[in-house]
């Protein structure tokens, strides 16, 4: 379920391994919201680089909360997935000698960001992945779709049921994979598409599976601040890699531009509460912005030259590090389901996700989930009557202000008691969770709590249901 680079890169994997693949896409091929994604894979492909040194970068960033165990995995793995993406014709940008031009973002110790079409590298990726899995045989499209509901039976998820054209169609399956993208969209301010809003996590809720880290939701510091269709608009941190400055309304630097991105956030949100401006600005002036055609284009829209203006931006909600619960081969809780992508919660990005390890994760854990739900058992012959439609997933206005008002940046107990009365269901459980957190911590601030307790580094709180978050170690 999800046509986005995780979903398509999972179903041409399967296929080669001579699975059958229902690939059910609420959108066309290749207008998803990996489309639209600017920044690129993180892997350890120079010389001067390693898996050991993007982990000490990943754990770093992650704030005493990643889970070493799939942080390994994802770098020793990354850039295998990089040359598999070669080899199925993504081209990646390169320098005049045709070696990778790999980029330096924020929270990173060496250039290790592989970009396609510079800030275009989700446009790229999933035009030839879907132009792949559009002529594979052994994958059928279903396309406009969603899920209604997945199917459980047994203790066990054998499929789902697909809603299209009005009809109800049922999937039986071996293995299920949810790779429906991210739930940042539930806030006001975002830069995410209108439709991630957590549709996974929803459908994988009702079926019983369990959620982790609800509460560390990143905020990306760079979103465009302007009136109208492109406020919100992403203005990837690459351009920062490449000497961009963040100045405040006297025209003064007053952060470092490549420090993680909780940091950076919160430096911008200070400035902004203290001057009582809606924008800081972005001086892309010495920034070759010919590398990054999609930021001129959208900055072009809006009248904005960023060879001569500075850019109004502040901090959006960007990206959410807890999701679905899920092992190093993405398995749910749920048996016989997987959830890869921004919906997954693997532990891989602790408090704070760092720089284009998402597009990794998408790749790495994409082809794990695969393989695993190849595996699994035949579903039953009989599989019983069609489930119940699961709760509908999109916010009403009210629920997405509470939730930029009550758990945006920095959150109060106050606030969160207020926003865990919510009838969405995702909205009370980033509530729920981020009560129980009670500290500060990477993308999870309280003021009521402003410093990080020794005593949950590495512990993730977990929600099943309606039950109390319930606090795990995860190595």
């Amino acid at each position: 379920m999800g046509a986005g680079a995780a979903g398509l890169y999972a179903a041409l994997v399967a296929a080669s391994q001579g699975a059958r693949v229902a690939l059910v896409s609420r959108s066309p091929l290749a207008e998803t919201a990996s489309y639209w994604a600017q920044g690129g894979i993180a892997a350890a492909l120079a010389g001067d680089d390693s898996p050991e040194l993007h982990a000490e970068d990943t754990l770093g960033a992650g704030r005493r909360a990643a889970r070493s165990s799939s942080v390994r995995v994802l770098c020793e793995e990354s850039p295998a997935r990089v040359r598999d993406l070669e080899r199925l014709g993504v081209r990646f940008d390169a320098d005049r000698g045709g070696n990778l031009a790999l980029g330096l973002e924020g929270g990173h110790s060496r250039r290790r960001v592989v970009h396609a079409g510079g800030s275009a590298t989700g446009r790229r990726i999933t035009r030839e992945l879907s132009a792949l899995v559009a002529v594979e045989e052994r994958i059928e499209v279903l396309e406009p779709a969603t899920a209604a509901a997945l199917w459980e039976r047994d203790g066990r998820c054998i499929g789902l049921v697909a809603r299209r054209g009005g009809e109800f169609e049922p999937v039986t399956a071996r293995g299920t994979l949810l790779a429906t993208g991210g739930m940042a969209a539930l806030w006001e301010r975002t830069t995410n598409p209108p439709g991630a809003t957590g549709a996974g996590h929803v459908l994988a809720h009702a079926a019983g599976a369990e959620l982790a880290d609800l509460e560390f939701v990143q905020f990306h510091p760079t979103a465009l601040a302007v009136s109208g269709e492109r406020d919100g608009f992403l203005i990837t941190e690459a351009v920062r890699g490449e000497g961009a400055l963040l100045l405040d309304s006297h025209g003064e630097r007053f952060v470092d531009e490549l420090a993680p991105r909780d940091q950076v956030a919160m430096a911008i949100q200070a400035k902004l509460e203290r001057s009582d401006q809606s924008a800081v600005r972005l001086d892309m002036r010495a920034v070759d912005v010919e590398r990054f055609p999609n930021i001129e284009n959208a900055l072009a829209e809006v009248g904005i030259d960023p060879r001569r203006d500075l850019v109004p931006v502040a901090p959006a909600a960007h990206y959410a590090m807890g999701g679905i619960a899920s092992d190093l081969n993405s398995g749910a809780s749920l048996p016989g389901l997987y959830a890869i992508g921004e919906c997954a919660c693997s532990g891989l990005h602790g408090a704070n996700r760092l720089a284009s390890n998402s597009l990794a994760e998408c790749f790495v854990f994409g082809r794990r989930a695969a393989l695993a739900a190849a595996d699994e058992p035949e579903p039953p012959a009989d599989p019983g009557a069609l489930p119940e439609p699961a709760p509908a997933p999109v916010p009403p206005a009210a629920t997405r202000e509470a939730l930029w008002r009550l758990a945006g940046l920095e959150r109060s107990a106050e606030g969160l008691t207020e926003l865990a009365g919510e009838r969405h269901p995702l909205a009370r459980h980033v509530a729920r969770a981020a009560l129980a957190r009670e500290e500060s911590r990477g993308a999870h601030q309280r003021s009521d709590h402003p410093e990080p307790d020794p005593t949950l580094d590495g512990n993730h709180f977990v929600l099943r249901g309606e039950q109390r978050p319930r606090l795990e170690p995860w190595d």
